[in-house]
């Protein structure tokens, strides 16, 4: 089974949205409360998703006890860095995008790629129904939630009055950069343009947005994000 098929099957599909709505790895424990399913057919289904390379798994003692008596270690479920776009027939958006970076002008310069990758980063924010707050901490919870209910996962590393740090293992961009990587400004801009989405006070010329790893085949991305100035 690859990943195609695994989202093609609706259990499976609502298993791995749900997995990719969560800051953290889910254990069978976890989905089987969440959607009261039976602990075996929720490791099942789990199971199947890492088979598809969807889910990575590991084993962790949640409760931090090492040692003689600290109990079986519990088996974890991870999403995986998503490098390529499940889709079917392959549209080849990606390519198409980079034909078009390539095509602008040469006097546009990075300032307009980002603010291309701005909008698009806006139109993710009202599509997941993002309204800005002025609480940090509040605004980038809001922000990992919204893009969990579109389908990415994104847990916040750290916050505070002057930077955040947020991790993806299935940044939105993620596919294209990994084709073109002369897009990573617009994939800095997509994250400015959220950024402005879920805080009240910031504009998007007000965010230093710097990302890496999205071409590590095992890693996720880190998006570090600086604020030039707020109004908190």
């Amino acid at each position: 089974m690859d990943g195609l098929e695994a989202v093609g099957d609706p259990e499976l599909r609502a298993t791995f949205l749900w997995a990719t709505a969560q800051e953290r790895p889910v254990t069978a424990d976890d989905l089987a409360s969440a959607h009261r399913l039976h602990r075996n057919v929720a490791r099942s289904r789990l199971e199947r998703l890492a088979n598809a390379g969807l889910l990575r798994s590991t084993y962790e003692r949640r409760t931090g006890r090492q040692g003689p008596g600290a109990g079986r270690p519990a088996k974890l479920y991870a999403v995986a860095p998503q490098l390529e776009a499940i889709e079917f027939p392959a549209r080849r958006y990606e390519a198409l995008v980079a034909l078009l970076l390539d095509a602008l002008p040469a006097d546009a310069g990075p300032e307009r790629v980002r603010e291309i990758g701005a909008e698009f980063g806006r139109q993710l924010g009202r599509a997941a129904g993002l309204r800005p707050v002025k609480s940090i901490p509040k605004g980038l919870a809001r922000l990992r939630e919204a893009l969990g209910d579109l389908g990415y996962q994104v847990s916040v590393a750290d916050a505070s009055p002057e930077s955040a740090v947020l991790v993806t293992p299935t940044c939105p961009l993620r596919p294209l950069i990994r084709t073109h990587p002369g897009g990573t400004e617009l994939d800095r801009g997509m994250w400015s343009g959220l950024a402005t989405c879920a805080l009240a006070g910031v504009q998007t010329a007000d965010v230093v947005c710097e990302t890496c790893g999205c071409l590590d085949a095992n890693a996720s991305c880190r998006v570090a994000i600086a604020f030039r100035k707020t109004r908190f």
